[in-house]
């Protein structure tokens, strides 16, 4: 037997065993006094309302990271606290200039918007980006990762860079980064840039929420995406060719002179404003301060007009009316009686039992009942 005081007799090895036994148990180590990982980091404290205004009102980054995940947040507990801060920081938003930029995949609107927001942290703006990345069909998160896609941008102090998941949403933004919007303007950054998936029609959502909408396009991108240029050209104040540099430099002129020609046949997005084709190099940096005056002369003249309060105006409305139709939607969706009932003629609209029309009004009958008359 051992004498080590390190090693014991295990229950199943007999008590007057010997060297026959050549496997033995270590004690192991109780306590080190050293901290284990877990209790090395110190406990998330929990913010107050008044935590949270005051630390976006200070610049606090980590605080106002936090306050955009608790409105992100699903869970109905985080709801109100969300709702009162938001409610406490309106007075601090409504100031920055909402710049939305689209575009069909790979057309460079992340690598502009790296390099618009660059230029712009360097002329004395505060920059923030929500950066709305299509979303995974299964986990519903985030599968492009803007902050790694804009490095440098990312590591300045004067931007900040928040990438959320769609949540399989066509266009690319829900009604939290609308949200997510104020909380940002509260934190005083001047400058608002939203970039969005870049997919069809869907682009309204985002024209619902900015003041200039910005179209970032390719060249030569072919007849076959006319359709989603058209789509989304309708709602452009401007047009920007990207990759005007090096061999393709000529072609984005093409590009550009094209663009602008369409343009002229097509109603301005905002009133008073005559929409425009331009041409930058994001990799350069050519055409990118340009472009800004563009963006400064289009909030000079809707300032002017009066075109910027009454959008302003009709946006709010806009999104009370959207909530409330997004509320409607969850109470159905959440009604097993409603879903059920769903089921049901839906199985009997399939086998050929019920016309679509009458099938319609009784699932509609059945979420009157749920809904407003208790069931009954």
């Amino acid at each position: 037997m051992s004498t080590d005081p390190n090693i014991y007799q295990p229950d199943w090895q007999p008590k007057d065993a010997g060297s026959e036994y050549a496997c033995f148990v270590t004690k192991g180590v109780n306590d080190t006094g050293a901290p284990t990982a877990a209790a090395a980091q110190p406990a998330r404290r929990t913010l107050s309302i008044d935590d949270y205004v005051e630390g976006i009102r200070s610049g606090d980054r980590m605080i106002l990271s936090r306050a955009i995940t608790l409105i992100e947040s699903n869970a109905p507990k985080h709801f109100d606290q969300a709702q009162a801060l938001i409610q406490k920081l309106l007075p601090y938003t409504g100031k920055s200039m909402r710049v939305g930029i689209t575009g069909v995949p790979g057309a460079g609107k992340s690598t502009f918007i790296e390099a618009m927001g660059t230029w712009l942290c360097e002329h004395g703006h505060r920059v923030a980006v929500l950066a709305v990345d299509p979303s995974s069909s299964v986990t519903k998160g985030s599968i492009l990762g803007d902050k790694t896609r804009m490095e440098k941008l990312s590591r300045d102090k004067r931007a900040f860079i928040r990438p959320s998941p769609s949540g399989g949403t066509l266009g690319g933004v829900t009604r939290k980064s609308r949200e997510t919007l104020l909380l940002v303007e509260a934190a005083g950054y001047d400058v608002v840039l939203v970039e969005t998936v870049g997919v069809g029609q869907s682009e309204t959502t985002v024209r619902n929420m900015v003041d200039y909408f910005l179209m970032v396009a390719l060249t030569g991108a072919g007849d076959d995406l006319q359709g989603i240029k058209k789509g989304i050209m309708e709602l452009a104040d401007s047009i920007l060719v990207n990759k005007a540099d090096g061999d393709n430099k000529m072609r984005a002129l093409s590009a550009r002179a094209d663009f602008d020609m369409m343009l002229h046949y097509l109603r301005p997005a905002t009133e008073g404003w005559a929409s425009r084709a331009y041409t930058c190099s994001s990799l350069t940096g050519e055409g990118i301060p340009e472009m800004w005056a563009v963006v400064e002369d289009f909030f000079k003249t809707v300032k002017g007009n009066g075109v910027y309060e009454r959008r302003r105006r009709e946006q709010v409305l806009r999104w009370v009316n959207d909530m409330a139709e997004e509320h409607l939607h969850r109470l159905i969706d959440e009604n097993a009686t409603i879903a059920a009932a769903k089921e049901r003629i839906e199985a009997e609209v399939t086998g050929g039992k019920l016309p679509p029309t009458q099938a319609a009004k009784e699932i509609i009958d059945v979420m009157e009942r749920e809904l407003f008359h208790g069931g009954k």
